[in-house]
């Protein structure tokens, strides 16, 4: 693979912030990418650039071609080059980008697609039905991610649809027909910025409506599960899981004993973060088989921080966010070590999306059990529309 060119710009995101774009000409095509921003983010996460958006922009732009033309970059461990090569000059917004345009050329130059250049031939990707992977999907919102109704809302950020079907399409469809059944019941006019019904519903209200949802896909013979992202981080302070609505001082104890409790009232299946991003223990008090629990703010896409969940038998499941740690090498070593301790990985957008769709690829190549891209939206949208369209090529 020879690199022509590498071309850096700022472009804006779902949420209208700056982010990066960057465009990868070898004499193969033009291979492009962009990086999503969370509004919701870990404290152990990488910075998303190393000093500022610009000057990662004005470092790409100035890149030496010529030295990673001298890589022979031909297969996925080439990136552990392009890595030394640039150490911590670039954040991992902009590593993340680099990489998948990288990639995306790489697969080019074998005639394939990116999921199929990915895929180690132990990876178990599909069934004799399709696709295996799940969409997890954002429908009713709250936390950081909402301004709510009359200035109330959930607590809890997000409240998820994950559907089961015969295959992708199918499975994308019914998440789409629950997402409507829940604004009905809501009667919400409004969606916040990942296109979550904006409500001001307490946490048990918009669960009873998502229970009420899943009873009635039920009698259709349609399977849906709930899951929610708590995003507890967001409201703990002082030591205390303080929730506005209505308002409650939660301790440690108290935190564990509520969300097991609503676990097992509505028959929740996915708990993300539900503790705070460093209670390791508080995570394993929960992980106890009723359902799965997620780390994201406490893994941060991290294998270093996944090792200690391990040790610490803290989660089922884990977030996988590029962005998160920009190396697409981590990103790989960290759903290889999730498969080998039976732990479910669920690759995910952020809040600030783009209509970059790598993470479908991703999903697939690595065989990521669950993608998390909202219902939704243009953004949230193409991934899935990418996922059936990798499927209608198997």
């Amino acid at each position: 693979m020879i690199i022509k060119s590498i071309i850096a710009k700022e472009v804006k995101d779902s949420r209208k912030k700056g982010t990066i774009r960057i465009i990868l000409k070898t004499d193969k095509g033009k291979f492009v990418s962009s990086a999503p921003s969370g509004k919701s983010t870990g404290k152990h996460e990488v910075p998303c650039y190393a000093k500022s958006l610009e000057e990662d922009i004005d470092f790409i732009n100035l890149l030496n071609i010529e030295k990673l033309n001298e890589f022979g970059l031909k297969k996925f461990n080439d990136l552990e080059k392009v890595e030394k090569f640039l150490k911590t000059k670039i954040g991992g917004n902009t590593l993340f980008v680099l990489e998948a345009c990288i990639l995306k050329a790489m697969a080019k130059e074998e005639g394939k697609e990116l999921w199929r250049f990915l895929l180690k031939p132990s990876t178990l990707f599909e069934d004799n039905r399709g696709l295996k992977i799940r969409p997890v999907g954002n429908t009713i919102g709250g936390g950081l991610h909402s301004k709510g109704v009359k200035k109330m809302k959930p607590d809890f950020q997000e409240f998820l649809f994950i559907a089961s079907g015969k295959n992708i399409k199918e499975r994308v469809n019914i998440n789409r027909l629950a997402y409507k059944l829940a604004r009905k019941l809501l009667k919400a006019k409004k969606r916040n910025d990942e296109g979550a019904w904006e409500t001001g519903s307490s946490n048990e209200e918009a669960l009873e409506v998502m229970r009420r949802v899943r009873d009635k896909l039920k009698e259709k013979r349609m399977r849906i599960d709930i899951g929610l992202d708590i995003a507890a981080s967001s409201f703990y302070k002082n030591r205390e899981y303080v929730y506005l609505n209505s308002e409650r001082f939660l301790s440690k104890k108290d935190q564990i004993e509520d969300i097991k409790s609503l676990i097992k009232h509505y028959r929740i299946a996915y708990v993300e973060d539900p503790m705070e991003e460093d209670d390791f223990a508080g995570f394993r008090s929960l992980d106890e088989g009723k359902a799965m629990v997620v780390g994201d703010d406490l893994t941060t896409t991290d294998p270093d921080r996944l090792k200690k969940a391990i040790r610490t038998k803290a989660i089922s499941g884990i977030i996988v966010k590029p962005n998160q740690i920009g190396s697409l090498l981590k990103v790989r070593e960290v759903v290889e070590l999730a498969k080998k301790y039976k732990i479910k990985t669920i690759i995910s957008h952020r809040s600030g999306e783009t209509m970059d769709n790598t993470i479908a690829d991703l999903g697939v190549g690595f065989g990521c059990d669950f993608i998390k891209t909202g219902i939704y939206g243009r953004v949230r949208s193409a991934k899935l529309k990418r996922l059936i369209k990798i499927e209608k090529q198997l």
